[in-house]
């Protein structure tokens, strides 16, 4: 008991001795059980991961390797081919399709195709397609459906050809590689049997390389400029949506009555081109008519043909008796 008391006693004092020292340094004393606990931690810490299973070891990094083959992914290069089409009605449509090449030239672009009719200064109407770069291809078509008059109508399409690419580049190396090796082999032919087979198969295999080229050019053209289909309208022009058309009864009725329409445009045009033509010939036949029948009032009359005389009968000869 006398122990136990005296150890007590003991603490007690080193419990006033350390309070003491505290108030007079407590910072110094808090910094230093600080970096204890961190150095303590700090050792801890290898022991720690040592004590990891193997098996959440391979798990973690075969995570981070998933992680990082998305971000890889993810980085790649997509190839993609935009398309689109605006409906845009103008006052004027010449002016308007002249102010939309300036846009499209001015952005890198350029046209690819033109069709314009004009028929009235309120009924003209234009197509043009253009070739734009696809940076630029958000911001000219913005302008254009601002900048030109009122936009109508906008379909806009894309297409992701990244696999298709990528399957042509590696037919297209494999062609490449198996030409080359034919090559070899050619030099090595011994008989012209060998050779001719050699170089029929090398004329294949330089067609499909040929064809795979081609289709090659073609996809990183469309891949390398978006295509843009304008029209513009004039301020009165009709503009019909497709999908908004009648069907049935009332489509076909429609369908005959603009056939009537054009066919009775057309008919009359047809006969404004030959107006002119008949106003000079149908005279100039009228006279040609009355002459030649009257020629033919003033012609005598040929004489009549005398009537044949009638035979007369013959005697009775003399009997056979």
């Amino acid at each position: 008991m006398r122990r136990i008391r005296l150890g007590i006693a003991l603490s007690a004092c080193a419990a006033l001795l350390l309070a003491g020292c505290g108030a007079g340094g407590g910072e110094p004393m808090v910094a230093a059980a600080g970096a204890s606990e961190a150095s303590s931690q700090a050792l801890a810490a290898p022991e720690a991961q040592d004590q990891v299973a193997p098996e959440k070891r391979v798990a973690r990094q075969s995570g981070d390797s998933a992680v990082s083959g998305v971000k890889l992914a993810q980085q790649q290069d997509r190839q993609v081919i935009y398309t689109g089409s605006m409906t845009v009605r103008a006052k004027q449509v010449t002016s308007a399709a002249q102010q939309a090449k300036q846009l499209v030239t001015a952005a890198g672009g350029y046209l690819s195709k033109e069709e314009t009719n004009t028929a009235s200064d309120t009924e003209d109407s234009a197509l043009l397609e253009f070739k734009i770069p696809p940076t630029r291809y958000a911001d000219v078509t913005g302008r254009l459906g601002r900048e030109l008059g009122k936009q109508l109508s906008m379909n806009q399409g894309t297409q992701d050809v990244t696999l298709q690419v990528a399957d042509v580049e590696s037919r297209l190396k494999s062609a490449q590689e198996s030409l080359a090796s034919l090559r070899t082999l050619l030099k090595k032919a011994d008989t012209i049997g060998q050779v001719l087979q050699v170089e029929r198969e090398i004329n294949s295999r330089e067609s499909d390389l040929e064809a795979l080229q081609a289709q090659q050019k073609e996809l990183a053209t469309q891949v390398a400029m978006a295509t843009l289909t304008l029209r513009l309208v004039g301020p009165v022009a009709v503009v019909e949506d497709p999908a908004e058309e009648p069907a049935g009864f009332l489509g076909g009725l429609k369908a005959g009555w603009e056939a009537l329409v054009s066919f009775t445009k057309t008919a009359l045009t047809v006969f404004g081109a030959l107006l002119p033509w008949l106003v000079v010939m149908v005279p100039l036949l009228a006279v040609a008519v009355f002459l030649v029948r009257r020629n033919r009032a003033r012609r005598p009359a040929p004489p009549a043909a005398p009537e044949p005389a009638e035979a007369e009968p013959a005697e009775p000869g003399p009997s056979a008796a």
